[in-house]
């Protein structure tokens, strides 16, 4: 299962302040479409069917049911940037 570092869970609770999305919102991430291993990350009000949902802390992630074998042995991280605009990537897990 896809893992959070704190500082993936900061990020995501900083996009989520001043939005407005409900107190059940996410960060989605999917497989990119017609990009053959390519990944986007949006904010979703609610997960979609089949979606596996991840929480930690106060906030969820929402992962793609096509998506969950890719990502299921990495960490999901972020590196601050401009207010917000993190930097995310995926690192494997040791």
């Amino acid at each position: 299962m896809l893992t959070l570092t704190d500082n993936a869970v900061a990020a995501i609770r900083d996009l989520m302040v001043g939005e407005d999305v409900p107190p059940d919102a996410g960060l989605r991430i999917a497989a990119k479409p017609d990009e053959a291993g390519a990944l986007e990350l949006s904010l979703a009000s609610t997960p979609q069917a089949g979606d596996q949902v991840i929480e930690k802390g106060d906030v969820r992630v929402f992962v793609a049911e096509d998506t969950v074998a890719v990502l299921d042995d990495k960490s999901l991280d972020a590196q601050p940037g401009d207010p917000g605009h993190p930097t995310f990537r995926l690192d494997r897990r040791p």
